[in-house]
């Protein structure tokens, strides 16, 4: 890693040397606009709106836009007067609890190490702040903008949080906020039983960014001249509005199903076989034979009874 920023911790009387390292990284494939028919890479010129001619690095300044077309020109005179804390400087606040903290206000991670004979006072601070379980409030100015921060322990390394200031927050306006709308108890306790049966212990390693992976294989796949594959994945077609029970219900079992535990269900299928041992022993279906003998005596005893008409038929014949 290279560091980005040199600098030192100050709270009190304690100063600490330090360089500042990003401490993550974006993985994302980055591509170039290029001609599409022989590959040359795009340019794109500094060019000024009003007299069209090209504008050097050294002729650019920044400007406000203030509406109506007017803008106010900032130099580098400006910027100098400004009541912006050193550029070298971390300097402690407080000290808080990192509960208090809202993740929302987090911006961007660096790491700190220890510059030159800093080590022992910078161990001390962060042996301090485990101790404590707290994490320090701080103010340091990077790319000439203050920013507002946090110190924390991590891997046994102060980590460095920017954070975003309050008013950048933005709060939430939206309508639903204001309806009056009631959870039953069955549903809070079906969703609850949801969550139960996905809950689980965060294992970063375990999630991948599938979308890269695959464009990645494509470029190599471009890069050796071979053909990509790709399986199809069914899509599930979207769910048709359904009941909020019965979507919560199918939702647990299959959150059980997927992770192998779902002995509920198969002590239900275990114990409903025997249900249909009882239709064996009905009766109704056995008693029903009787009338259909005594329907076949009675068509007897009518055939016999019109016997004697068919012979006296005969007879006057």
């Amino acid at each position: 890693m290279r560091a980005i920023w040199k600098g030192a911790v100050s709270f009190g009387l304690v100063s600490i040397s330090v360089k500042l390292y990003s401490a993550t990284e974006e993985k994302d494939i980055r591509f170039h606009q290029v001609h599409r028919t022989d590959g040359g890479r795009i340019k794109y010129k500094r060019v000024c709106s009003v007299d069209g001619e090209d504008v050097s690095y050294d002729d650019i300044a920044k400007g406000y836009d203030i509406g109506g077309g007017e803008m106010v020109i900032l130099t580098d005179d400006d910027f100098a007067d400004l009541p912006l804390t050193t550029s070298h400087a971390i300097d402690v606040l407080a000290f808080v609890p990192a509960d208090q903290i809202d993740p929302i206000m987090y911006a961007k991670a660096y790491y700190l190490e220890p510059e030159g004979q800093a080590a022992k006072p910078y161990v001390l601070l962060r042996d301090a702040l485990t101790d404590a379980d707290r994490v320090a409030i701080v103010k340091v100015a990077l790319r000439q903008r203050e920013q507002l921060a946090t110190l924390r322990v991590r891997d046994d390394v102060l980590v460095l949080n920017t954070m975003l200031w309050p008013d950048e927050v933005r709060n939430p306006d939206f309508g639903f906020l204001d309806d009056d709308v009631e959870t039953r108890p069955a549903e809070l306790a079906m969703a609850s039983s949801l969550i139960d049966s996905m809950a689980g212990s965060f294992k970063p390693d375990e999630f991948t960014d599938n979308y890269r992976a695959a464009l990645q294989e494509v470029i190599d796949a471009k890069v050796e001249g071979r053909e990509v594959v790709t399986p199809e994945e069914a899509e599930e077609a979207p769910a048709a509005a359904v009941d909020l029970m019965a979507a919560l219900k199918a939702s647990v079992e299959r959150a059980k199903a997927a992770r192998g535990e779902n002995p509920e269900a198969r002590a239900r299928a275990i114990e409903a076989t025997p249900l249909k041992a009882p239709a064996k022993k009905s009766a109704p279906a056995k008693k029903a034979a009787p009338a259909k003998k005594t329907a076949a005596k009675k068509t007897t005893t009518t055939a016999k009874k019109a016997a004697p008409a068919k012979k006296a038929a005969k007879k006057s014949a």
